[in-house]
């Protein structure tokens, strides 16, 4: 009781000052504008459908939303690590990306589908036949994309980092031809980006190339790229124990491994920068919602 006599006096004390604010929040009606309804807006939707080397935290997609579309872009980073187009259909993740593009609301609606590295594994559950698997995956995403109401835009697998006596030893370089090929068949965009993140990392070289992973490289790992073959990659770390987490906040932990194929910050950011160059060219009409 004391206390509210003590703040009512205060007041009291500074006549208007309770008012001051209120006053001061907002112009007075005299100085507005008529009002008037808001213009329609033209948004669109990017879904960005993958492996790993998209997927948050050791691919480029995130930094590809992060800082290459403009704010009525609705950009959404489906890349999930391991998977491969046979993967990700089988475990309900392409019936889900499917939903999203079905969303309305949008003025146009764009899928990009990177692929290729998991379908090269030799795991059971993801590896499929460059020739035969791969191709017809791709094919019919591309028709089911369609059918969602949306545009499919392949993209060619990011190139791995590994070189072989100075050269770089570009392992999918048949996939993505692969890739080309269902393009062209299915008059599909394609975003070249194994032939132009394999330029960077060409012009890069071995050792600077290095930095892109998502851990530190070694001093041999350095030592070996120097001399022009680079060591094979390092096993990923174990994630840490669940009693090691704390007991509130983000418990999730991505393993920072070293290796040339997933990529850290300074990796992403090089080839976001690529995607959001080569999505513009291969389709012209998205160029004006793209950031360079």
């Amino acid at each position: 009781m004391l206390k509210v006599a003590i703040t009512l006096a205060a007041l009291l004390a500074v006549p208007g000052a309770a008012f001051a604010q209120t006053s001061e929040a907002q112009p007075p009606i005299e100085k507005r504008e008529k009002r008037t309804d808001a213009s329609p807006i033209s948004a669109y939707k990017i879904i960005l459908v993958g492996d790993s080397t998209m997927a948050p935290g050791s691919g480029w997609a995130s930094v590809f939303c992060a800082y290459h579309v403009k704010s009525n872009v609705a950009c959404l980073n489906m890349g999930r690590g391991g998977r491969s187009t046979r993967s990700y259909r089988a475990e309900g993740s392409w019936d889900i990306a499917l939903n999203e593009a079905k969303a309305g609301g949008y003025a146009k609606k764009y899928v990009l589908i990177q692929f290729g590295h998991n379908d090269q594994s030799t795991k059971a559950e993801r590896w499929t036949d460059l020739n035969t698997d791969f191709q017809s995956n791709l094919r019919q995403m591309v028709l089911d994309v369609r059918a969602a109401g949306a545009v499919p835009v392949l993209v060619t697998p990011l190139s791995r980092r590994e070189f072989r006596g100075g050269k770089l030893n570009n392992t999918l370089a048949a996939w993505a031809d692969a890739v080309r090929k269902i393009g062209v068949e299915t008059k599909a965009p394609v975003i070249e980006l194994n032939r132009d993140s394999a330029k960077a990392v060409e012009q890069l070289g071995a050792v600077e190339s290095t930095k892109l992973a998502m851990a530190e490289p070694l001093a041999e790992e350095i030592a070996a790229a120097r001399a022009g073959t680079t060591l094979r990659p390092r096993p990923a770390p174990e994630s840490p124990p669940a009693s090691t987490l704390p007991k509130t906040g983000p418990r999730g932990r991505t393993a920072l491994k070293f290796d040339y194929t997933h990529v850290g910050e300074a990796g992403a950011k090089v080839f976001a920068k690529i995607v959001a160059y080569d999505l513009a060219v291969a389709v012209p009409e998205l160029s004006s919602q793209l950031l360079p």
